[in-house]
């Protein structure tokens, strides 16, 4: 169970969220409508807001106007949220349960299932250009930059790439590290970067929350591996042990579970050690930190 600091933040941020999604996805009368429902189907309700919840924890530290990262975490939650819709797809991982209820190309077809994610992966860059991001047209600038970065070749697709070449070949441990610094960690990194780009830090000064970021990205997916092998799938809302299946290697299949926890640990007091230099108001991201390894789904 989540600390009372961070059980709050997290109900307060999905609340957010929810309603930037209703406002920003509204459904047209004309048809498209079956788009936005698929749209809405995979964007509103469930999942941890984890993504989210680390812009609206790094914007706090430095006062950012919340309306203006809600629209900022809303559009990096987009990402999160194509990249899902995607990765459920038959030509990828093929699911069928996504945060508990049925994937997207179950409900609305494949062909709307793709354009859905597409329209949220424009959607998230749009969002970000308009002065409801920020009304400095620089700070909106560094924020796509940020975002295209995490997302594209050398961030979460580049390292989904890597991942289907994982069910062909073994990957050593330096190189599974690098395949989710890419495919998870990229985007978790962005999220805390967003938070310091409204809050108008220099990049010189990003280096201890880059740190952060960096370590409770790995700690996640070795959380994730973990979870994969002994969660439920009832909580975890989606099917589990599918790496397993298809043979690929991770942190668990490379480390064992007593040093895949020992390491994720070990990320977790890292993370935390990265926050010195910042009191009381940093509290929430080292709630988030141990959270990422005590999370059941």
């Amino acid at each position: 169970m989540p600390a009372p600091l961070l059980q709050d933040a997290l109900t307060q941020v999905a609340a957010t969220v929810d309603r930037e999604f209703d406002l920003l996805l509204a459904v047209p009368e004309d048809p498209r409508a079956d788009l936005y429902h698929a749209m809405r189907h995979a964007a509103i309700g469930g999942g941890k807001r984890l993504r989210p919840l680390l812009t609206f924890a790094t914007a706090d530290l430095f006062g950012v106007d919340r309306a203006l990262t809600a629209r900022v975490a809303t559009a990096i939650e987009a990402i999160h949220v194509y990249s899902l819709i995607h990765d459920d797809l038959p030509a990828m991982d093929d699911d069928d349960m996504r945060r508990g209820k049925p994937t997207v190309h179950k409900v609305y077809g494949e062909s709307t299932a793709i354009l859905a994610g597409d329209c949220l992966h424009a959607l998230a860059f749009e969002w970000l250009a308009e002065p409801e991001a920020h009304p400095d047209p620089f700070v909106r600038v560094e924020l796509i930059g940020c975002l295209a970065a995490s997302s594209g070749p050398s961030g979460m697709a580049g390292g989904q790439m890597m991942d289907l070449e994982a069910e062909k070949t073994s990957f050593d441990l330096a190189t599974v590290t690098r395949l989710q610094a890419m495919k998870t960690g990229a985007l978790i990194a962005c999220a805390v970067e967003s938070g310091a780009i409204l809050g108008r830090v220099a990049p010189e000064g990003r280096r201890a929350l880059r740190g952060y970021a960096r370590d409770i990205g790995l700690a996640f997916q070795i959380a994730d591996d973990i979870l994969d092998v002994e969660g439920d799938e009832a909580l975890a809302g989606k099917a589990l042990r599918k790496d397993e299946a298809a043979g690929k290697e991770t942190f668990l299949t490379l480390l064992g579970l007593t040093r895949a926890r020992e390491q994720a640990a070990m990320l977790v007091d890292q993370a935390i050690e990265h926050l010195r230099g910042f009191g009381p108001e940093a509290d929430l991201l080292r709630e988030i930190a141990r959270y990422i390894t005590e999370r059941d789904r």
